[in-house]
C-alpha cells in the first residue's frame, strides 16, 4: 500500500513540475525579489493590514522594478545596434590597427616567426578579426534580445503581473508555505531551516550586493566611457554590470583593455587612470560596499562562484546569474548536512568533519 501511494505522490510531483516549469523564472525571481522587499513589508505591516501592506509593497516593486526595466531595454536596444554597425563596418578594428601599426609590435612578432620557421607573415587584420566578429555576435545578440523583449511587451507585461502575484502571496503567506514544505520534506525541520536559511541568504547576496554593486560599476564605468568619448557608453556601462558579477576577472575584462588601447595610443596618463579608476571601484566595491551590505552571507570561495555564474548562464541563460549560485549552495548546504548527520551511518570510520576547500 505504501509504495503504490508512493508511486502516485512521485508521479503527481512530476506532473506539477511539468505545470510550473514554464513559470520556473517567474516564481523564483519572484520568491527572491520577496526576501528582498520583505523588510519594507514589514515596516508597513506596523500600521497596515497584511493584505493592504503587501499591496503596497507590489506597488512599490512595480516603480521601482518594471518602469526602469522598460527604459533600459528601450536604450539598450539601440545602443546594441550601433555597437553591431560599428563592428560590421570594422570601424574600431580600423581605429585599433592605425594605432597599432604606429608601434613594431608586429614587426617582432613576424621576426619571431620566421626564427620558428613560420614564413608566414601575419597582418594586424587578421589578428583582429575576432574582435570584430565578436563585436557583431555580442550587439546583435543584445539588439535581438532587446528588441525581442521590446516588440513581445505584451509578453513582459503579463510574466511581471505573474510574479507580482507570486510577491503578493508570498508576502502574506509565505510563513504558512514554508511550514507546509517543513512539514512535508522526511528531512529534519532543523536541516530544512538549515537550507531554507542558506538560499535565502545567497539570493540575497546574488541579488542585492551583486546586484547594486553591478548596477554601481556598470554606472561609474559608462559614465567613464561617456567621459572619455567613447562610442556606446550605455552599452558598455551595461556589460561592466553584468561583468561585475563575476569574481576574478569583473569589469577588468572590458577596462584593462581599454586601458591598453589607451597606452598604445601613447595616451598612458590616461590608460593609468583607468587603471587606477578600476582598481579603486572594484576593492571598494569588494571589500567595503558588499561587506557592509551582505555580511557574510557570501559564504561561498570566489571560485565555485565564478564557475556556478558561468555555468548558469551557459545552461539557463540570463537567469542563470542567479540559478547558478543556489544550485551551487544547494549542493554545499546538503554536503554539510551529510557530514553533521549522515556520515556517521555511510561511513562510520570518518568521524572528522572534512573541511571544504570552497568554502571560507
Amino acid at each position: 500500500m505504501f509504495f503504490f501511494f508512493l508511486a502516485l505522490f512521485c508521479i503527481s510531483l512530476v506532473l506539477l513540475g511539468n505545470l510550473v516549469a514554464p513559470f520556473t523564472a517567474v516564481i523564483v525571481l519572484g520568491v527572491v525579489i520577496t526576501n528582498v522587499f520583505r523588510p519594507v513589508f514589514l515596516l508597513f505591516t506596523k500600521k497596515l493590514s497584511f493584505r493592504m501592506a503587501s499591496l503596497l509593497t507590489c506597488a512599490i516593486i512595480f516603480f521601482v522594478v518594471f518602469i526602469p526595466v522598460v527604459f533600459f531595454v528601450g536604450i539598450l536596444s539601440k545602443e546594441a545596434l550601433d555597437l553591431y554597425n560599428l563592428a560590421r563596418d570594422a570601424v574600431f578594428s580600423n581605429q585599433l590597427i592605425q594605432v597599432l601599426e604606429n608601434t613594431r609590435a608586429l614587426d617582432r612578432l613576424n621576426d619571431l616567426l620566421a626564427r620558428a620557421g613560420i614564413q608566414k607573415t601575419v597582418s594586424w587584420q587578421e589578428l583582429l578579426s575576432p574582435v570584430s566578429e565578436l563585436g557583431k555576435m555580442v550587439g546583435f545578440s543584445l539588439f535581438q534580445q532587446a528588441r525581442f523583449i521590446t516588440s513581445n511587451l505584451l509578453n513582459l507585461v503579463f510574466y511581471f503581473c505573474l510574479m507580482i502575484i507570486v510577491i503578493f502571496y508570498m508576502l502574506m503567506d509565505g510563513k504558512k508555505l514554508i511550514q507546509y514544505l517543513y512539514d512535508l520534506s522526511p528531512l529534519q525541520d532543523e536541516h530544512d531551516k538549515q537550507l531554507f536559511q542558506k538560499f535565502n541568504e545567497m539570493a540575497g547576496a546574488v541579488l542585492i550586493g551583486n546586484g547594486l554593486g553591478g548596477v554601481i560599476q556598470g554606472t561609474a564605468g559608462g559614465l567613464l566611457f561617456l567621459f572619455l568619448g567613447l562610442n556606446s557608453p550605455f552599452l558598455w556601462g551595461v556589460i561592466m554590470g553584468f561583468m561585475a558579477f563575476l569574481p576574478i576577472v569583473g569589469i577588468g575584462i572590458v577596462l584593462v583593455p581599454t586601458a591598453v588601447f589607451y597606452m598604445l595610443k601613447s595616451s598612458v596618463i590616461t590608460g593609468i587612470g583607468i587603471l587606477v579608476f578600476y582598481g579603486i571601484l572594484s576593492w571598494g566595491i569588494e571589500y567595503i560596499f558588499k561587506p557592509k551590505l551582505v555580511g557574510d552571507r557570501m559564504a561561498m570561495h570566489p571560485l565555485i562562484v565564478f564557475f556556478a555564474i558561468i555555468g548558469g548562464l551557459n545552461v539557463y541563460g540570463l537567469m542563470g546569474i542567479i540559478y547558478g549560485p543556489l544550485i551551487a549552495t544547494l549542493f554545499l548546504t546538503l554536503s554539510e548536512i551529510y557530514f553533521s548527520s549522515f556520515q556517521s551511518m555511510v561511513e562510520p570510520a570518518k568521524a572528522k568533519k572534512p573541511t571544504c576547500p570552497v568554502t571560507h
